[in-house]
Formats: C-alpha cells, sequence, structure tokens
C-alpha cells in the first residue's frame, strides 16, 4: 500500500500536524525518509529514543521476547516485569514500583495516588500544588495539574482542588502549602516550559515543606529521567529524593512504558484493586525497558551524557554568539534549550523548519526556546554535522553572521 504525508490528512484525527516528511528507518542518531534523504536526529522523538535508534541491545531483547511471551494483563504477573521494577527499586530511592504505557499515565496514578494519601489522613487534605507552564500529560487530570491554560480551554470543567504557583519562586511555595496539601508536583527540569531547571533552593524547599505539612513530593521525571540529566535520574543531581517519582520516554528507548516510583508509606495506599493498567508491565516494554537501564546506568555512559550535553551547549552558544538568535543555553544534560533572543522572540518554530530543509531535526518548547534531545550516546561526529547544518540553516534566515565567535 503506498501511502504519503497527504494520507494523514485523509485518514488521521486532526490533532497533529506532522512534518512534511515520512521517516521510514532509523540507526544511530540518522533517519531516512521516504526519498532516502538523510537527517541528524537531535529531536529523539521527544527525549524518547535515548539510545538512538535500532540499538542493537534493544533490538536483541525484543526479539528474544518476541519469541517467548507477548502479553498476560496484571492477572498475572512476568519475569521481564519483577526484573526490571528490581532493578529500579535497587538503583532508586523507590520500594515499589507500578507500571503503565506512558507519562501521562504514570502522572494519573501519581496524582490519584496522592489525593488517595491525603484522603486517608483527613478529607480536606486534598489540594494539589502545581507550577505554572509545567507539563505532565494530556489526560484531563494532568493537563489540569500542568498548568498551561491552552491545553484545558474547551475541556472545561476541569478537576479541581488544584493550586499553580510561579515556579522557583520559594516564597509563594512556602505560603501556599498547608495542612490542606496532600502533593507537590514538579518536573526537576520543565522541558514544555521552555527548559527552565529548578534551583537547587527550591527544590530543598518543597522537599522540606512536604514533610512539614505531611504531603507527598512528586517528581515527573518523564523528560529528565533514565540518564538525560547526567544521572539515571535528575533528583540525584539535586540530593533531594522525592515520595513518588514518574518515569516514561527514555524509559522504553522508543517500546512504550512508563513507570510510578515510589517509597513504601505512599504505595501502600494503592492497595488491591484501586487502580490498574491492562497493559502495564508487559513483557515486551519490560524486556526492552530493561535493556535501556542496563545500558544506560553505567558511570561511563552517564560521563558521556554531561559531555556530549556540552559539546551541544557551546556548539549552540557559538551559533548564538556569531547570528544574534539565541541567549545563552540552559538545561540539564541532554535536556538543552536555547532561548531565542530578543530580535527572534516566537520564531522557534521557524528555525526548526529551516533544519528539516537542511537535514537536521530539532524541536521547540514553546515559540520562544529551541529544544535539542538528542541521543545519549549521540557520537561526536554526529553532533559537529548536526550543528554544522543548524548553523546552514540559520544562515539562510539570517545572513551573514553579526560577529566573529569567541
Amino acid at each position: 500500500m503506498n501511502v504519503t504525508r497527504s494520507t494523514f490528512n485523509e485518514v488521521m484525527v486532526l490533532n497533529y500536524q506532522p512534518a512534511d516528511i515520512v521517516p521510514v528507518r532509523g540507526e544511530g542518531s540518522r533517519l531516512w525518509d521516504q526519498a532516502g534523504r538523510e537527517y541528524v536526529d537531535f529531536a529523539g522523538g521527544i527525549a524518547v529514543t535515548l539510545l538512538g535508534h535500532c540499538h542493537p541491545k534493544l533490538v536483541a531483547a525484543l526479539t528474544e521476547q518476541a519469541g517467548k511471551l507477548w502479553h498476560l494483563s496484571n492477572v498475572m504477573t512476568n519475569e521481564p516485569a519483577l526484573r526490571l521494577a528490581k532493578k529500579l527499586v535497587d538503583a532508586t530511592f523507590a520500594d515499589r514500583v507500578f507500571f503503565c504505557n506512558s507519562g501521562a499515565e504514570a502522572n494519573e496514578a501519581a496524582f490519584k495516588l496522592a489525593r488517595r494519601y491525603g484522603n486517608a489522613i483527613d478529607p480536606a487534605k486534598h489540594e494539589i500544588i502545581a507550577f505554572y507552564n509545567a507539563f505532565h500529560g494530556r489526560t484531563l487530570f494532568t493537563v489540569s495539574v500542568g498548568g498551561q491554560a491552552k491545553y484545558t480551554q474547551g475541556f472545561e470543567p476541569i478537576p479541581g482542588g488544584i493550586r499553580h504557583l510561579p515556579f522557583n519562586d520559594v516564597a509563594a511555595l512556602e505560603a501556599a502549602v498547608s495542612s490542606n496539601t496532600c502533593a507537590i508536583v514538579l518536573e526537576p527540569v520543565q522541558g514544555e516550559g521552555g527548559i527552565m531547571p529548578a534551583s537547587p533552593a527550591f527544590m530543598a524547599a518543597a522537599r522540606r515543606l512536604a514533610d512539614q505539612h505531611k504531603a507527598l513530593l512528586i517528581f515527573d521525571e518523564v523528560q529528565t529521567g533514565v540518564g538525560r540529566s547526567g544521572h539515571l535520574y535528575a533528583y540525584q543531581h539535586y540530593g533531594v529524593a522525592p515520595d513518588v517519582l514518574t518515569t516514561a520516554k527514555g524509559l522504553g528507548g522508543g517500546f512504550p512504558i512508563g513507570a510510578m516510583l515510589a517509597t513504601q508509606a505512599a504505595a501502600d495506599v494503592l492497595a488491591f484493586g484501586t487502580h490498574g493498567s491492562t497493559y502495564g508491565g508487559n513483557p515486551l516494554a519490560c524486556a526492552v525497558a530493561e535493556a535501556v537501564i542496563d545500558t544506560v546506568n553505567d558511570p561511563a555512559v552517564l560521563a558521556g551524557v554531561t559531555h556530549r550535553a556540552q559539546l551541544i551547549r557551546d556548539g549552540l552558544d557559538s551559533i548564538g554568539r556569531r547570528y544574534g538568535v539565541f541567549a545563552p543555553s540552559r538545561g540539564l544534560g541532554m535536556l538543552i534549550g536555547a532561548p531565542m533572543s530578543e530580535a527572534w522572540k516566537g520564531r522557534s518554530k521557524d528555525i526548526v523548519n529551516a533544519g528539516l530543509a537542511q537535514g537536521v531535526w530539532a524541536l521547540v518548547a514553546g515559540p520562544d526556546v529551541l529544544r535539542l534531545a538528542p541521543s545519549l550516546v549521540i557520537s561526536e561526529a554526529d553532533i559537529a554535522e548536526g550543528l554544522r547544518r543548524l548553523e546552514v540553516a540559520i544562515a539562510q534566515l539570517v545572513g551573514a553572521p553579526k560577529a566573529a565567535a569567541a
């Protein structure tokens, strides 16, 4: 059957606007489209393909499991799920794991857990403290916690009992948390909100206030997790452990899987029958995710994340100085944002489109920030080539460099 980009407009729900090209093959940090054209992938499927496309260890794990067992449901458990859960518990603060299929589902589970946790103490203890410009998923509950009006408009009435505060504002947080707070929910780095890292003081205050008011501290590490920060999870960078952590995206390296990690005390409130997922803990997904964890949770790989991130940020900053399009880059590890300069506010998508035309795939984090979330093991040669293509694209948009690179 011959299908093209135009087929999308004929048969798909039009809630997406995909690029004009249709990729058909990937290897490492390169992609090829239907016409055979090659691209350097700086997008990583939105921070998902963290070991690149078709990594041999992930392909082997999936192929082996595909010949054994595909699905059981949670009427029974399975060996890949148990092995993966054990490795996640051993490597993190967590005592318990709940598997699902996506970041939104992991956050939905975490927010339900928070409400049930608070209700067990006092029915009035139901308020969730969250932050403006956060992103936690696309279910009605998760977009409501997310704090971006553009995602809830037209879907009212939205769930109540959620209070939004400015991110990184310790004073606002101290004034808001009370005995009615069941949870404080935050991303260590706001992804969709512009690649904004939390300050160490803000993270420490969130932990202190959660303890003081007997609330749960929930970290959404859907985008920052599984090595992207240079640690297995970003909370380890800050030295502040949550009570509940959500993870997905890179956990499966491209195979759909999500998980909620929790302390024993938090997990205890989700007793038998209180939550579930038909596909959660699927043997195929867990076998692949186990291979991801085995590969990523290695000191050499994690050190490589920090090194590669610096190469990319140095390159972006150099381009920014030469052409006047970027302010200094920011982020944590291989979750990198290049804010648009004042003259280029609102034009991040223009740079993405120009880059695509030159064979490099990047992302936006809103209209004012270019976002890069490539493979954690992208080669230095691919980094250099991707940056070269990006600079060609920007030169075509801007013209001559504004100044020599420092």
